[in-house]
């Protein structure tokens, strides 16, 4: 079995000590929630609008979510919270407050309502610190990336789950996040995405999910089956062990995600449960929907989606796979309205809107990603159709001028297949190159010294045009966000000055090959 790879895990930001009134906190006028509206089960039960209405405030610690959640007039007062920054153990403590409850090591969310939090500026980056959401209703989680949460070594967080839901939650719309980790249960992670006792109505949209032994699960034993109504669309699972996700009764609606090396399953629908599996693509994969690890049965509607490079084990036992013919075996209504795009576009589509810091882009039901439509002042429930974006594309920065500063430098990376070396791409050579092992990964260029770098060049080598999808560019010393983008070639970005800058490869149309990494002072 192929084990999760393990993710680069970038050093975070200063810890900040703050007070329990967390004077990083900024108040700012009156302000709409996250972009967009919510889709899917978000939108019955009332709708999802989290904090819109609401005041909103800048976050740059732990600290600062929970006085923001604490110093609010009630625990159902509305509130959008904009992080940016690297939110750790260091910088997350306990606040006290008549309309919080809140804990050290772990952004809680717990006996609130109507709160936004999205990831803003730079980019919101959770490292080893979860989100609990507890008792709680109307919340919405958007543009963050939450990585490496343990519940066994240290630091620990959350019980090991990246967002986990639990105790009569209502109406979560979780929207272009990543969550990752770096291996399996053995490795001291568990689920990227959990549901029990009694979590409904929930939303997980245009995310990543990757590297972990457990994309998720909504019950957490063959009795819990008070969870459900659970919409995934969208989004991208790569390499993932099972639950992807592990439905236990209720309904979950899963429709145009891309799933790349699922290892061992990947929907196990059981104890009651019912999916409906809507033009999907399913790609290297394993024993992608089925009944596994039990014999209480579970089922499925499937219809348009695509197997391409699928496995199926034989039935028996505790094993009850769809496939390789997958046929449905149950009907499931939808209540919402939805539109889908062709399965053969999922994975170029998935690359280009799926995760944290794309520009919260979407698509247009036509394979098409669009700029996000703005929030209404006055929210309204259900699904609006996106604003198309625009049609001319901005001219790329040319070709820049003066010395490679690439060239005498050091190089590493996440990975590397057979025959490549993270050295080649600063070599000068475009002969040689560096690939990743898989579709996406990570390749830095390092000095001794701080450095300064206002933009990079990527070269792919020849034969492989086009076979870098989306990207982004990291402050390899802090982890900071400072561009993200799609396709190769010239990439401008902030200046700055640093000792690393990472290239990290999300989405790919095939193996990427970067024969040059070019960086350049401006």
């Amino acid at each position: 079995m192929r084990r999760p790879v393990a993710l680069r895990l970038y050093a975070g930001l200063a810890a900040m000590a703050l007070a329990a009134t967390a004077g990083a906190v900024l108040s700012m006028p009156e302000a709409s929630a996250a972009t967009g509206s919510a889709t899917g089960y978000a939108t019955q039960n009332g709708g999802t609008t989290g904090g819109a209405g609401g005041q909103t405030v800048r976050a740059t610690t732990g600290t600062a979510i929970h006085a923001a959640l604490c110093n609010r007039a009630s625990s159902s007062t509305p509130i959008v919270i904009e992080v940016e920054g690297t939110i750790n153990h260091g910088n997350t403590s306990k606040v006290s407050g008549s309309s919080c409850n809140t804990a050290d090591g772990v952004i809680e969310l717990k006996q609130i309502s109507n709160v936004t939090i999205v990831g803003v500026g730079a980019g919101a980056v959770f490292d080893q610190v979860g989100i609990h959401i507890r008792e709680a209703s109307n919340i919405i989680i958007q543009n963050v990336t939450v990585r490496n949460v343990k519940k066994s070594g240290s630091p620990t967080s959350n019980g090991g789950d990246a967002i986990g839901m639990e105790s009569g939650v209502r109406n979560v719309w979780v929207d272009h996040v990543t969550l990752e980790a770096s291996g399996g249960e053995s490795e001291g992670y568990d689920g990227l995405f959990d549901m029990k006792d009694n979590t409904q109505y929930v939303t997980l949209s245009y995310s990543i999910l990757r590297n972990s032994g457990r994309g998720g699960l909504v019950g957490s034993s063959e009795s819990d089956l008070s969870n459900g109504f659970v919409t995934y669309h969208h989004n991208l699972y790569e390499n993932i062990d099972s639950r992807a996700p592990l439905l236990r009764g209720g309904i979950g609606h899963m429709y145009n995600n891309h799933y790349v090396s699922l290892n061992e399953s990947g929907i196990n629908s059981r104890a009651g449960a019912r999916a409906k599996v809507d033009n999907n693509y399913f790609e290297d994969s394993k024993d992608v929907l089925g009944t596994f690890y039990t014999d209480a049965a579970g089922y499925w509607q499937v219809s348009g989606n695509i197997f391409d490079n699928v496995t199926w084990s034989s039935p028996g036992g505790d094993n009850n796979p769809a496939g390789p013919n997958p046929q449905s075996n149950t009907t499931v209504s939808i209540p919402y309205s939805y539109r889908l795009d062709a399965a053969s576009c999922v994975p170029g589509i998935v690359a280009q809107t799926a995760g944290a810091n794309k520009g919260l882009r979407v698509s247009d039901g036509n394979c098409t990603p669009q700029n996000p439509s703005p929030s209404p002042t006055t929210p309204t429930p259900g699904p609006t159709t996106p604003t198309p974006g625009p049609t001319t594309p901005t001219p790329g920065p040319s070709t820049p001028t003066g010395t490679n500063l690439s060239i005498g430098a050091g190089s590493d990376g996440s990975s590397k297949a057979s025959g490549t070396s993270y050295g080649n791409v600063r070599d000068g050579n475009m002969s040689t190159y560096w690939s990743p092992v898989g579709s996406t990964g990570s390749i830095s260029i390092k000095w001794g010294s701080p450095t300064t770098v206002s933009a990079i060049n990527i070269r792919e080598a020849a034969g492989s045009t086009g076979s870098i999808g989306s990207w982004r560019v990291l402050n390899g010393d802090t982890g900071a966000v400072l561009t993200t983008g799609s396709g190769a070639g010239v990439i401008t970005v902030p200046r700055t000055t640093l000792s690393k800058i990472t290239f990290e490869i999300t989405g790919s149309n095939g193996t990427p090959r970067v024969a040059e990494y070019e960086t350049y002072a401006g």
